[in-house]
């Protein structure tokens, strides 16, 4: 193996298969001077990937870690860098009850910074057997539950609380953070902001935006600035609504007439298969979702239609106590753009949309997950009581 990929190696990805599997590229970039940094990481199935990060903020005598990812030997060596300047990690924390991929780095991060504290969301679960937490690899003894025994930090960071909303299986729950001092908000998945441009990740690998830039199997991929946007787009139509509108699903007839042709014939292109098929208008879907001159802010669509279709007031509850803290300038999200610029006239603009008639349409977009919460409803596998007293 070569040096390159050793750097990248994540040896428990079977635990949680997602793209790119076994070999994680790590990127660090620093958000303010010498105080927050992010670090990030792709994932997805199928080449639907997007960014997944971890965000470091310095503490007093240290660092503090929000969104652990699996450590490989390239993030480690990013953290010691700025362990050396800043101190050794103080804390860890896990902003989510419901999120495996934020859960699954977690518990080979604990051991390897031994002395920092373990700060989780409430309400962890596990499906489908609920463990104890020694049982999934986080150490107990120095695990702390976020409000239940405090939050750390206090003169540094307000802390809230979205949800919790009862799912059934478990709860969703997220905790968001404000940094005092440099007006960050540090949230995970509940809001994104989507820029029509692909992240600077996908510099070290375009592989899934040239794969969805084509509309058959047997497409040469072409690295291009046109090609990057466009494969950029559907993966976001992909991860934003799991089958949009305008896709449709060809014969398999079809699927294998542009399959296996030369030069295709390896795991890298899938074998050409390519088992999908995009309306001509396709980027009328992008409108509501991707800014056109900046990353349009917006509740996240997977979570609208899988979590909030029964608890918009706990949603807007979350919104007001974000627009009411002072100082607010930024937020940063585990998953697409960041920083971007947030005020209270941006919640108020997301408090305005949850409350409009739009916000409960369900168009073509919408439809697969509509129809998926409804079924998981009349199966009884979301409870009709969705609030958690």
């Amino acid at each position: 193996m070569s040096e390159e990929l050793s750097l990248k190696k994540w040896n428990w990805w079977p635990l949680f298969p997602l793209y790119p599997y076994a070999y994680k590229k790590t990127v660090c970039k620093e958000i303010v001077s010498d105080q927050v940094w992010s670090i990030e990481q792709i994932q997805g199935l199928y080449y639907v990937a997007v960014p997944i990060r971890m965000t470091v903020i310095r503490v007093p005598n240290g660092l503090m870690l929000i969104n652990p990812l699996p450590p490989t030997k390239e993030l480690i060596n990013e953290l010691h860098k700025l362990i050396t300047s800043f101190g050794d990690v103080k804390s860890i924390i896990l902003p989510t009850a419901s999120g495996l991929e934020h859960k699954i780095g977690l518990p080979a991060l604990s051991r390897i910074f031994k002395d920092a504290e373990i700060w989780l969301c409430p309400g962890q679960w596990s499906f489908p057997i609920n463990l104890p937490l020694d049982f999934l690899g986080i150490p107990s003894k120095r695990t702390k539950i976020l409000f239940e025994d405090g939050t750390p930090y206090q003169e540094e960071f307000n802390w809230l609380s979205l949800g919790p909303i009862n799912l059934g299986l478990g709860r969703f729950q997220e905790v968001s953070c404000f940094h005092k001092s440099t007006g960050i908000l540090h949230v995970t998945d509940a809001i994104v902001a989507i820029d029509k441009n692909p992240p600077d990740i996908f510099d070290y690998d375009p592989m899934p935006l040239l794969f969805h830039a084509r509309d058959r199997g047997d497409e040469i991929l072409e690295d291009t600035i046109e090609s990057r946007r466009k494969g950029w787009a559907r993966l976001v139509l992909f991860a934003s609504f799991l089958r949009p509108g305008k896709l449709n699903i060809p014969s398999l007839r079809h699927i294998i007439k542009y399959s296996f042709k030369k030069g295709f014939r390896n795991k890298k292109f899938h074998f050409g298969i390519y088992p999908f098929m995009w309306e001509k208008d396709w980027e009328e879907s992008l409108i509501g979702i991707m800014g056109s001159e900046s990353p349009k802010i917006q509740v996240a669509p997977v979570l609208k239609k899988l979590i909030f279709p029964r608890s918009d007031e706990i949603l807007c509850k979350w919104l007001n106590d974000v627009k009411n803290i002072e100082g607010l300038k930024f937020f940063v999200s585990a998953h697409y753009s960041s920083p971007v610029k947030f005020c209270k006239k941006d919640c108020e603009n997301l408090i305005n949309q949850i409350n409009s008639k739009e916000w409960k349409l369900c168009n073509d977009d919408d439809r697969f997950l509509s129809n998926f919460y409804k079924r998981l409803y009349e199966f009884g596998i979301i409870p009709k009581d969705v609030k958690i007293q």
